[in-house]
């Protein structure tokens, strides 16, 4: 089975090109799958049916993965047992019958306006301050993912124009426009201190950390939950939140839906309509709160 998986790591890579992010979630996946069949000491692929994955997906849930994640999972699963049927590694696909998990109905956090504003007003002016604050700013101006920030060139971003080339999911590339005040913050950061920040080891990445390399995943979250706790706002703060924030406030002040999908880069409409759920409850709450026949 773990040369099996391994095959199917290098058809994703090559014949699907999905992204490094995609391809880190699929191996992940995939880890806690061998790692169910070895302990129930299954090595034989036709021996898999769809009780088998059954279980696999219960101990999930037991462990405390929440729906969404285990309903990902259950999707690589049935992708992955249709390559060994295809590639004739299987005589079936046992995960073709399962029915999708029952998600639970969350929305997004996100910060309101005014939060949003003491968040962005909270890195001082060292260059890692101007850096942090100009990173913020982006994230919040863009709507765009945390892969998608620390994925980006210099020379993607056109501060004349207005605008940022960014590479989503799938190596999708696709234009995000940014505010005049962004574009002016990362043309002084790109002068003044990112070339200050810059080592030996050239970097083409936009934002880059106090030892002149790119960020990562981790260290743009432990960036974030800095700047979490120095700006005192008692709220959980990641990433995704600026996302989260950007298409909330964009809805709630009258921007159209597809504008909003096409920013996000969202390929289905009914991913971005969350938001206006998120606009709906609030505006329903505010009724409730205020109208006199309560």
């Amino acid at each position: 089975m773990e040369h099996n998986i391994t095959e199917y790591i290098t058809f994703l890579k090559i014949e699907k090109g999905l992204s490094t992010a995609s391809i880190d979630s699929y191996k992940q996946d995939l880890k806690h799958y061998l790692h169910f069949l070895e302990s129930n000491n299954i090595k034989n692929v036709d021996d898999i049916d769809s009780n088998t994955l059954i279980l696999f997906l219960k101990s999930l849930r037991e462990k405390g993965m929440s729906a969404k994640t285990v309903t990902r999972i259950q999707s690589t699963l049935r992708n992955f047992h249709q390559f060994m049927l295809n590639e004739n590694l299987s005589s079936h696909n046992p995960a073709t019958r399962l029915l999708a998990v029952k998600e639970e109905k969350k929305l997004p956090e996100y910060l309101s306006v005014e939060e949003m504003e003491t968040l962005l007003n909270t890195p001082d002016d060292s260059l890692a301050g101007k850096r942090d604050k100009a990173m913020m700013e982006l994230l919040y101006a863009s709507g765009i993912r945390v892969s998608e920030l620390i994925g980006i060139a210099v020379t993607e971003v056109n501060n004349d124009m207005g605008f940022i080339r960014v590479r989503g999911k799938g190596s999708k590339e696709r234009i995000v426009p940014i505010t005049d005040y962004v574009a002016k913050l990362l043309a002084e950061y790109i002068k003044d201190v990112r070339i200050s920040l810059l080592k030996e080891d050239n970097t083409d990445s936009l934002f880059i950390t106090n030892r002149g390399k790119g960020f990562t995943r981790q260290g743009l979250w432990k960036t974030i939950k800095k700047y979490e706790t120095l700006s005192g706002i008692d709220r959980r703060i990641t990433p995704h939140t600026f996302r989260h924030s950007f298409a909330t406030h964009l809805i709630e002040n009258g921007a159209d839906l597809r504008a909003v999908q096409e920013m996000l880069g969202h390929s289905d409409i009914s991913t971005t309509q969350i938001y206006t759920q998120i606009s709906a409850t609030k505006i329903r709450e505010m009724y409730k709160q205020f109208h006199p026949r309560k």
